[in-house]
């Protein structure tokens, strides 16, 4: 099973990138395959839209999606739920799954 992270990025610090590749290393240690779409970004100057195609590209390639905290001030992450309703994947969310791991915090 792959995993795709979601979450917010877009006018936070470091883009919040930080939180994605915690998660992601939280959910490797654990065996997850994992896609985090922070990773390999090079470019920091391309609009938008040009990120959340690169962005759907990757969620396509999951079996299911993990929602971060503040996703829901997120249009992106807000776009990338959606898809993956409409596509039928599961979709599940960081702060429903914190009490499962412990002390694990995003």
């Amino acid at each position: 099973m792959k995993i795709y992270i979601s979450g917010p990025m877009t006018g936070l610090p470091e883009y919040n990138f930080p939180a994605f590749n915690r998660t992601a290393s939280f959910l490797r240690s654990l065996g997850i395959e994992v896609i985090n779409p922070a990773e390999g970004v090079t470019e920091l100057d391309k609009p938008w839209d040009w990120y959340m195609r690169r962005a759907l590209r990757l969620l396509l390639d999951a079996d299911m999606v993990l929602m971060l905290p503040g996703w829901q001030q997120s249009p992106g992450a807000r776009l990338e739920r959606d898809v993956a309703q409409r596509l039928g994947m599961p979709v599940s969310y960081l702060e429903a799954l914190t009490g499962l791991f412990g002390k694990y915090r995003s």
